[in-house]
Formats: C-alpha cells, sequence, structure tokens
C-alpha cells in the first residue's frame, strides 16, 4: 500500500514493514528541502503497528547528498536559496535548519527499529540520511563521504552525533575533515554497516534482517532498543538500575499484571 509519493520519495507499508524509498535516481537521489519536508511527512503518517522502516534508494545511489541548486541564487523554485537563509535573522536561520532536521530524526523513534539499505555513493546529507537509520545494510559499492567540511559547512543533518557514536571521535574527526571515502571492508571493520553483500542481494538481506527483528515481541524490542540507547549516557549503576526496571516491568506484563 503506498501511502505517500511526492518530491522524491515514496512511502509504502507492507503490514509490520514500512519502506521509505529515495526515487530521483536520475539525479542520484540527490537532497532538497522538498525532500527533507517529504521525509518528516513519511515519519508523520506511519501506521501504529508498523515496526520496522527500511530506508532504500532507486538506482545506483543511495544519495548523492544535498543537490547544489541550494546555493544558486536562485535557489529551489518556491524556495528561498540558502544564500538568502544566510541573510536572515539568526532565529529564523536557527528555526529552519531544525525543520530541515526533522527528516533525519524520527528514525531513531524507541517504537521502530529502521534499517537502510546502502548502494553506491552516499554523501553528505546521504551519508547523513544513512546514519540516521539504527542499522546500515550496504552494497559492495558502497561508498561513504563527508563533504561538507571541503565546501566551508559542518554536518548539521544530525550525522555527528551517530558517527562519533560508531567509529570514535578521532576516525570521525578525520573521515570529515577530509572528505575522504570509506568504502565497504572499512564500513563493515568500524561497525559503520552492520552487513555487506553483493549489490544484487541487498533487498533479500534487508529482508531477511527485518524478517529476524519480527521475530521477539514488539515490547522486549522496544524496552531493549531504549536501554541500548541510552547506555552511552548513563554510568554502570544507572544502567543496572534502568536494567532493573526494565525488566519489572515485561515480568508483569507477561504476568498479565501490568498497568
Amino acid at each position: 500500500m503506498t501511502l505517500l509519493d511526492k518530491d522524491g520519495v515514496r512511502l509504502t507499508v507492507d503490514g509490520a514493514v514500512a519502506t521509505v524509498t529515495l526515487a530521483n535516481p536520475a539525479k542520484r537521489n540527490v537532497q532538497s528541502p522538498a525532500l527533507w519536508r517529504a521525509l518528516t511527512e513519511a515519519g508523520r503518517i506511519l501506521p501504529g503497528d508498523v515496526r520496522i522502516v527500511v530506508l532504500r534508494a532507486e538506482g545506483r545511489s543511495f544519495s548523492a547528498g544535498l543537490d547544489r541548486q541550494a546555493f544558486t541564487p536562485e535557489g529551489f523554485d518556491g524556495e528561498p536559496s540558502f544564500l538568502d537563509l544566510a541573510r536572515g535573522s539568526d532565529e529564523a536561520l536557527d528555526a529552519t535548519i531544525a525543520e530541515y532536521q526533522e527528516a533525519f530524526t524520527w528514525w531513531h523513534r524507541p517504537d521502530l527499529i529502521s534499517i537502510a539499505a546502502v548502494q553506491g555513493h552516499a554523501i553528505g546529507a546521504g551519508f547523513q540520511l544513512a546514519l540516521a537509520a539504527d542499522l546500515r545494510v550496504c552494497a559492495e559499492d558502497v561508498q561513504f563521504a563527508m563533504r561538507e567540511t571541503g565546501l566551508g559547512l559542518v554536518p548539521d543533518l544530525t550525522g555527528t552525533h551517530p558517527l562519533v557514536g560508531l567509529l570514535g571521535y578521532a576516525r570521525a574527526l578525520e573521515i570529515c575533515a577530509t572528505g575522504r571515502f570509506v568504502h565497504a571492508t572499512e564500513a563493515e571493520r568500524t561497525g559503520l554497516a552492520n552487513l555487506i553483500v553483493p549489490a544484487a542481494e541487498l533487498d533479500g538481506a534487508v529482508s531477511d534482517l527485518s524478517a529476524a527483528l519480527l521475530m521477539a515481541p514488539r515490547d522486549a524490542v522496544i524496552e531493549t532498543k531504549a536501554l541500548l540507547a541510552a547506555a552511552a549516557s548513563r554510568t554502570y549503576e544507572e544502567q543496572r538500575t534502568a536494567e532493573r526496571a526494565a525488566q519489572a516491568r515485561r515480568l508483569r506484563d507477561l504476568a498479565g499484571l501490568a498497568d
């Protein structure tokens, strides 16, 4: 069932699995404010029984990043150019960037597990969109790169936090500051990719992973995801306490004693 199909984004739902597809392969799925609004809308209209969200892209590239038209004086039709935004107030500029970031935040919702299926180039905003997902299954031809610094910018679409969490500060800094490519072997070795498969097997591997993730009861997965997501910000003792509280909720639920 197709729930959304506009501005280079298509949302389909099949039972507990939703698929968000970047659908502009002719332009290597470049990104724009309109696409970001469509991604935000996709998250907002997800049915409540969806447990898995797959993020995939048509064509040879996952996403070549931001459409450079954003930096031209004319910008996009009906949109202020980035140059115009820079001339606005601090408050307006901050609010606009925050709106763009919403397209990258909902993938971490505690009631969902999101999987990015990444092939070919995932550059800049494309890299950050892949990082927005909980898990990444990548084709052997994957090429990640964070090119913002070379343009005089910073990665501002929520990518810095997961990148440091996955790779550590030093490697994240080196990748962002040099803009170099990270290929499949390094992505798998460093934990950036959960799995590397031949390009022809990408969709099948994601389907198999989705099926495996659906085997456990939903509430147990939600509690486990919440524990793991917060672990890095807690002390050892705080995490022990959180584990006990989560397990108590699960035991009461299984015993039919939950509120």
